[in-house]
């Protein structure tokens, strides 16, 4: 594998739901050091960095279809869609609000991006075949090159994390785990 010619000025971090009440998922404390480090990296190199989190204003503005498993309604804690410490957001930071699975439907993601002239995504974040995977395919489908770190994202079961990564991801992007990507861009510079 070549070096990553990554150019942070091109380049954002788009890290999906990494909020309170989604991290303890199994998993998710792995997941949020390892974004951790993808911030500090993007926060060295100048990168731009979106933190996507899902929150609903009043319940109305879920999505609720008829499914074979549906959601079930559950009472959420006051802070609940909080983003995790951990990552320190900071005012420079963008931060997106999504109603739905996907960070660029409904949001201005694609927007804040393209301003800033933005044309290749790393996305990392929870769940990996739910708003990760529906990021990515949207992404994909407005022309972003895509970096996926596959051990910063986590899911409910190892299978669906794997079906993604092995499915879908190889066909809309390039898929690197935290250390390959890091060595490909340090190697580069």
């Amino acid at each position: 594998m070549s070096s990553m010619q990554i150019d942070f000025q091109k380049t954002a971090l788009v890290i999906i739901d990494l909020q309170k009440g989604i991290v303890g998922m199994p998993g998710g404390k792995e997941v949020v050091g390892k974004t951790a480090e993808l911030v500090k990296l993007f926060r060295q190199q100048g990168g731009f960095i979106s933190f996507v989190k899902v929150e609903f204003h009043d319940g109305k503005d879920s999505l609720k279809p008829l499914t074979d498993q549906p959601v079930t309604a559950v009472q959420r804690p006051a802070d609940w869609a909080e983003l995790v410490p951990e990552l320190e957001v900071a005012n420079r930071d963008y931060v997106v609000t999504k109603r739905q699975w996907g960070a660029f439907f409904g949001t201005d993601l694609d927007l804040q991006l393209r301003r800033r002239g933005i044309d290749t995504i790393v996305l990392c974040g929870i769940a990996t075949n739910i708003g990760v995977e529906s990021t990515a395919r949207e992404a994909f489908q407005y022309g972003y090159n895509q970096i996926f770190i596959s051990d910063a994202m986590t899911t409910f079961s190892l299978e669906e994390h794997e079906a993604s990564c092995k499915y879908i991801f190889p066909r809309i992007g390039k898929i690197r785990l935290l250390q390959q990507f890091i060595s490909e861009v340090n190697d580069a510079n």
